[in-house]
């Protein structure tokens, strides 16, 4: 026994000091190649050595084989070696590839194979640098902001250069800044946030960020700051028709604008992963849909491509939001007045129908309520679908996981099956959603699934998804789905 104790314990050691041994090369690859690195979708950069150990270690959860740092870690090093270009390079992804080969290659020289078209590309980055400008900064608002910041890398891609806010104090900027230092929810900001009163700027690991007072969103001169051909992102939802969001673009210094909340109109309502191509150059205004419709859509997609989908109905039980009262009081929305804290209150969502918007094969054959609930955030869609196709749960279930693995909606679709999981384990997630598979329920035709999602974090990601598309700015993915 005692040999046995020895041996689990140095095989530890030998793990951690791999994962030592990955964080330079993970950050110099960020910080000097613009390369993001991940696993399965969860990224690599800033983690401390048990993050590192964790992310391997939640691998065998999606593909029933843990991801072994002695895998990892030369694959690092051969990248630390190629003077790469810009790229986002999943670790997980690619050792599965090289698992798969008919070759008998190295997986140094795999590595190399995979990454040829970015080799000796250091320095080399097409991508055009974008500003950005948060209108409103709410809970959405100021996670984006946190993971614009996470991404500025070596200051390619998007730049968050502002945020434009109603002055409510005196100290209005401290009291910003510490709300993006401290949330309740998601942790404190990972880094160094300084504020200068004088100048009206937060400094937050680098990233120089002007806070602009205004009510009017036409009156702003952007360009006064340094700031030019800006996507405008507007998490107020004041406003969402054409109209309404037009007065950013009077603005000087304003090119595009994103809504982070559905669109009214003809505005196109974009869910990534589904259809971001159809954004053009000619769109000045994009709407980036509602934290559900990005958590369905794409599980729905799946479904829609792989099984047939006669008709469903979708039942939201979603976090209480800042727009119900904390406790009773005059709301004009129907049982919104009633305390979020101390009650389940049944509400309507767009999310069903919203759906037809990204997939119009589903236009009309969906309907839609919410049950709102008090915990602060994650929430879960439920989904019952009448299926063209009889599929069992273990054939639905088989087929939710490849496509999170595998499939071009890799970084919608996530998949778990422990049966201990509970919403909290889910705050911080980036997929859209999470499929449930313990859960999941089929009968013949009959299919009921269960979706988690972070109805902040992950919605944020979207959005910025979204941002990167309207900018042109997304790097290339590594390995192709």
């Amino acid at each position: 026994m005692s040999q046995e104790y020895d041996q689990r314990r140095e095989s530890w050691i030998e793990r951690e000091a791999m994962a030592e041994a990955m964080i330079p090369l993970i950050g110099g690859l960020y910080r000097h190649n613009n390369v993001v690195t991940s696993i399965h979708g969860r990224s690599l950069i800033n983690q401390s050595v048990m993050g590192v150990v964790k992310a391997h270690r939640f691998a065998r959860q999606l593909d029933d084989v843990e991801l072994e740092p002695e895998e990892t870690l030369p694959m690092l090093r051969v990248m630390s070696e190629m003077k790469l270009g810009a790229a986002s390079i999943d670790l997980a992804r690619l050792s599965l590839a090289y698992k798969a080969q008919d070759s008998a290659l190295s997986i140094e020289d795999f590595v190399r194979e995979q990454l040829a078209d970015i080799a000796d590309q250091h320095g080399v980055d097409g991508r055009s640098s974008t500003d950005v400008v948060l209108y409103g900064f709410g809970r959405i608002g100021r996670l984006v902001a946190r993971i614009l910041i996470e991404h500025a890398g070596g200051g390619h891609g998007l730049r968050l250069r502002a945020i434009v806010v109603r002055k409510g104090s005196d100290n209005d900027i401290t009291k910003r800044a510490s709300l993006l230092r401290r949330d309740s929810v998601h942790g404190p900001f990972d880094g160094t946030i300084v504020v200068d009163d004088e100048a009206n700027t937060i400094l937050a690991n680098g990233t120089l960020i002007h806070v602009i007072y205004s009510s009017d969103p036409a009156s702003v001169d952007y360009t006064a700051y340094g700031i030019h051909d800006a996507i405008v992102v507007d998490n107020t939802g004041r406003w969402r028709d054409a109209d309404g969001l037009s007065q950013h673009l009077k603005c000087p210094g304003v090119a595009r604008v994103l809504l982070t909340a559905p669109g009214k109109g003809a505005l196109k309502n974009i869910v990534h992963g589904i259809n971001h191509d159809t954004i053009t150059a000619d769109d000045r205004i994009v709407t980036a849909a509602s934290c559900t419709t990005n958590a369905i859509t794409p599980v729905l997609k799946a479904m829609v491509d792989r099984f047939g989908i006669v008709d469903g109905h979708v039942e939201t039980v979603h976090s209480f939001t800042n727009d119900q009262n904390l406790i009773d009081n005059f709301h004009k929305g129907d049982r919104r007045g009633r305390s979020a804290a101390l009650n389940m209150v049944i509400t309507e969502t767009g999310a069903a129908s919203a759906v037809a918007k990204a997939l119009p094969e589903l236009a009309g054959k969906l309907t839609g309520n919410a049950i709102r609930v008090p915990t602060p955030d994650v929430s879960m869609a439920i989904l019952h679908l009448s299926l063209e196709k009889e599929a069992t749960k273990d054939e639905l279930n088989t087929y939710l996981r490849n496509m999170s693995l595998h499939s071009s909606l890799h970084k919608q679709i996530d998949y778990i099956d422990s049966p201990e999981v509970v919403s909290s384990d889910f705050l911080g997630s980036r997929r859209a959603g999470i499929v449930d598979g313990l859960a999941t329920i089929s009968t013949g035709k009959k299919a009921i699934l269960y979706v988690w999602y972070d109805n902040e974090f992950g919605y944020s990601c979207q959005v910025v998804r979204v941002l990167e598309e309207m900018a042109g700015v997304h790097p290339r993915v590594y390995p192709e789905a």
